[in-house]
């Protein structure tokens, strides 16, 4: 395997749908007619999501390699640090350039919208590296879920109707609660997977700190809450296309039946991918339905 292929294993391709799927409905959610969106500003957003995403898995890889918390017993995906296929030196370069991209590209959105977006990109680089890094990683607090439900679901879908319609809407926010609860959902399976090495190692994870039967109801909670999501949605929007979503469970329910039947191990990598794919469904089917309805 060459070096390039490691950087783009260790960047966890099965996570970048998180990135993806909220830009696509935010983008959707605006009320700029659909001939009048900006293509520039919706690639930037993307550009960004994207960015962060692997920055903030790659600097887990890091952190988790140089702490220890990483070790043979580890069920998940190798990591490229714990196992030497990338330096330590190394990683911290892909971290920062993945952040630069992030940095440079929100800049220049923020050039088009308006300053407020720095203040929004900086929150979201201080939460990319304080995720699993620094003297209190909040990963490790208990936090992690909390903070990827507002950055890849509030602030990223928000975020993308924003830098189109420089406005915030109700549809746009009820929006991005499925969304974040989706993205969420795959932290969930991943933390899940890893409660017997993290706890072993001193990692406190929510997932540690609910235990076993605790984190599988949660990760329930968060893909089943995300399809009841769509009754307010279509409601307020007052549109039933909007419930069209709700048949990403047949794709959701392949990782529901591993998370709520299967003992903790290979299988969870199943599941994480099961579930990836089922927030992408969800969110092309969201893009689709508020494109046909006018969005916002």
């Amino acid at each position: 395997m060459n070096l390039y292929s490691v950087y783009v294993e260790a960047a966890r391709p099965r996570t970048l749908p998180a990135a993806v799927a909220p830009v696509l409905v935010g983008t959707a959610a605006a009320t700029t007619p659909l001939g009048e969106l900006s293509v520039l500003r919706a690639g930037l957003a993307l550009v960004v999501a994207l960015s962060l995403q692997v920055a903030v898995n790659y600097a887990n890889d890091y952190f988790d390699g140089v702490g220890g918390v990483d070790t043979d017993a580890r069920i998940g995906p190798r990591r490229a640090v714990a196992t030497g296929l990338i330096a330590p030196r190394s990683m911290k370069l892909a971290i920062a350039a993945a952040l630069a991209v992030a940095a440079v590209t929100g800049l220049a959105l923020a050039l088009l919208v308006g300053w407020p977006l720095l203040l929004v990109g900086l929150a979201a680089i201080l939460a990319t590296l304080g995720y699993s890094g620094g003297p209190r990683p909040y990963a490790s607090a208990g936090f992690g879920e909390v903070m990827v439900f507002v950055f890849f679901g509030l602030v990223a879908t928000i975020g993308s109707a924003y830098v189109q319609d420089e406005a915030i809407n109700a549809v746009v926010v009820l929006a991005s609660l499925p969304m974040g609860a989706l993205a969420t959902a795959l932290l969930v399976v991943n933390n899940l997977r890893d409660i017997p090495t993290d706890r072993e190692v001193g990692k406190v994870t929510l997932a540690v700190r609910l235990g076993e039967a605790g984190t599988r109801r949660l990760y329930l909670a968060l893909v089943f809450g995300s399809l009841i999501a769509l009754i307010p949605l279509a409601v307020v929007a007052g549109e039933a296309w909007l419930l069209v979503p709700a048949l990403s469970v047949m794709v959701l329910r392949k990782g529901v039946a591993v998370v709520h039947h299967a003992p903790i191990g290979p299988r969870f990598i199943e599941a994480l991918g099961h579930t990836a794919q089922g927030q992408l469904v969800f969110a092309v089917l969201l893009t689709g339905a508020l494109v046909i309805t006018g969005g916002g």
